[in-house]
Parts: structure tokens; C-alpha cells; sequence
């Protein structure tokens, strides 16, 4: 397990033996973080092979000058970009993609970030620091029904609108400005919760997923991550709680599936259009040794696939322009 920067890459062995490298491969790293998964990958390169890695972190982007490999490139992109990132490095076909998706453990620990309700800091919760507006931004303006939405949905609460009420009656008095201000009135409303948990923990999750966009990311990424891998290529997710892995494992399933066509055509199976992916094997999960050395670990789902059939830039061998 990688403790580069402080930074333990979860599922770090397995994920890298998914993507099956190839010494003369290109592959895409969606998240960097802090080079856990690329640095592992780049091991296994040979001199003709290529890793670009992507990240939507300006601290992450700082952390990756430390390589310095020129078969390694990053760029500040969210892997929901992925189709223009590889376009930009003039890239027209791959050989494995992998996506570590969801926050990292230096922006939860980095407490000036305010992702975590452990820390009294500015209520920020942005991946990219450089854009967009801030999670204390938001809740300034958003209504009862978009506060309640937003939790219900992302955070799973069943006590949203409850938190959306208190937080609507507390900016009236003062803004909702810090983390420590946002968990001190979600505890006051969650009195129950389930052992071990904090009460403020569904709430700061759904908050960071809304502000970042994060599943609406997901979604645009994996099409673009399928689309770019050559014949046989892989394509490579962890991810870290139930919203995520459903979109992860329906977009697999769909992938891997024949295009839905009216049951009453009569056609044979060998006339159907061929699928896409195949799945390889069953969603795989840390090691209960490896949740000891990093409770982070413990929710992570890897899910594996393969492209079967090449795109069409792909279809004569061609990888760069």
C-alpha cells in the first residue's frame, strides 16, 4: 500500500492487477491524488509506455511535479472530461483506465479544505479550489426544497428536511459559514444515529457531492473511459459508498449487455449487436487486513471490465496523431 504524502491508496495491489498492464501501454489515472495507484502503474511500464493522469485537485496537481517521468503526464481535469483531456495530449486509444472516485483522504485531513466536521474551518468542501462556488456559498441561497433534496438525496438522511428547516432558520441570524457552525446544528437536529457514527456525517457527504457533482461526473466519465479503451482493454473503478457503486455496477451491467431490441423481431442471438464490455469478475473488497491498517478501506468496491471490440481511431493500431 502506497504511503506517499501520508496517503494510504486503498485497493492499491488489486487495482493495478485488474488493469493487466502492458509494458508498452497508454493507461489513464482519473484521480492522481497523490500518485498511489500511478506511481504503481508506471512501475510496470516499459520506455514505450504512457500514463496520463488526471486530476481536478490544484494540491494534487502540485503533488504529481514529483514525478519526474517523462512517460507521465497530468493534467488539471475532471475525469468527467476525459474524451478532451485525451484529445489534448493527442491520445486516440488506450489500454486501461482506472478511477479511485470519491474524496481523498488529504482533503478530508486537510482541515483549511472543510470537508470534514472534525475541523472548525471555512465551510469550502470544493475538489477544485479554483472554480465554482463554495458549499457555504450554496446553502446562502438555496431554498428549504433544494437543502432537503440535496440531503436526502446524496446523504441518504432521512432526517433532511429537519436539517434543511434548522440551517434555513440559522442563516437568518448568521451565515452557515464553517464546518464546525454546519455539524453543531445538524447534531442539535439528528439526535439518533446509528453507533459510531457522527450525526453531521450523511450531511457533509451529501453537501460535497452536490457541490462537486460528483455522480453527474461519474456518469459522464464511464462512457467516455469505454469508448476510449482499445480491443481488450480495461477499465478499472473503485468506489466508496452505495451511489457511486450503483452507477458504476448498472453502467457495467448495461455495457455488458446486448442493445435491448422489441422481443417480438425475430431475430437469432448471433444476429444481435454485440456488447460492449464484458465483466471480469466478481466486485472485489479490501482485505480485512488491510481495513485494519486503513479503516477507509472498509467500504471500497473495485468492479472490473474489458472492452471488446476497438474504436474506430483504434482500429489500425493508432494511438497518437
Amino acid at each position: 500500500m502506497s504511503l506517499a504524502s501520508g496517503h494510504q491508496t486503498v485497493l492499491l495491489n488489486e487495482a493495478v492487477a485488474a488493469l493487466q498492464i502492458k509494458p508498452s501501454g497508454y493507461y489513464v489515472d482519473g484521480t492522481f491524488g497523490r500518485g498511489g495507484h500511478s506511481r504503481a502503474i508506471l512501475a510496470q511500464l516499459g520506455p514505450r509506455g504512457r500514463l496520463l493522469a488526471l486530476d481536478r485537485d490544484p494540491q494534487a496537481v502540485v503533488a504529481a511535479q514529483a514525478i519526474g517521468d517523462a512517460r507521465f503526464t497530468l493534467l488539471h481535469r475532471c475525469f468527467g472530461d476525459m474524451a478532451e483531456a485525451l484529445r489534448e495530449a493527442n491520445i486516440q486509444a488506450v489500454d486501461g483506465v482506472l478511477l479511485d472516485v470519491g474524496v481523498s483522504s488529504p482533503q478530508l485531513d486537510d482541515g483549511g479544505r472543510g470537508f470534514s466536521f472534525r475541523f472548525d474551518a471555512p465551510l469550502d468542501m470544493r475538489m477544485d479550489t479554483t472554480q465554482g462556488e463554495t458549499a457555504a456559498e450554496w446553502l446562502a441561497r438555496a431554498d428549504i426544497g433544494e437543502i432537503t433534496e440535496v440531503i436526502r438525496n446524496y446523504g441518504e438522511e432521512r432526517f433532511a428536511f429537519q436539517i434543511a428547516k434548522k440551517i434555513v432558520a440559522a442563516r437568518g441570524e448568521r451565515p452557515i459559514a464553517t464546518t464546525g457552525l454546519l455539524a453543531t446544528l445538524v447534531r442539535e437536529t439528528v439526535r439518533t444515529r446509528e453507533p459510531g457514527q457522527d450525526p453531521a456525517t450523511r450531511t457533509f457527504q451529501a453537501l460535497r457531492i452536490h457541490i462537486n457533482q460528483e455522480l453527474e461526473q461519474l456518469a459522464l466519465a464511464l462512457p467516455q473511459a469505454a469508448q476510449a479503451l482499445g480491443q481488450g482493454g480495461r477499465l478499472v473503478v473503485i468506489s466508496f459508498h452505495s451511489l457511486e457503486d450503483r452507477i458504476v455496477k448498472r453502467f457495467m451491467r448495461e455495457a455488458a449487455a446486448p442493445d435491448a431490441l422489441p422481443k417480438d423481431l425475430p431475430l437469432r442471438a448471433a444476429d444481435l449487436p454485440p456488447p460492449d464490455l464484458r465483466l471480469i469478475g466478481k466486485p472485489v473488497r479490501a482485505s480485512a487486513a488491510e481495513i485494519a491498517a486503513n479503516p477507509r478501506a472498509r467500504s471500497a468496491v473495485l468492479r472490473v471490465a474489458e472492452k471488446l471490440a476497438a474504436p474506430a481511431s483504434a482500429a489500425h493500431g493508432g494511438r497518437r496523431a
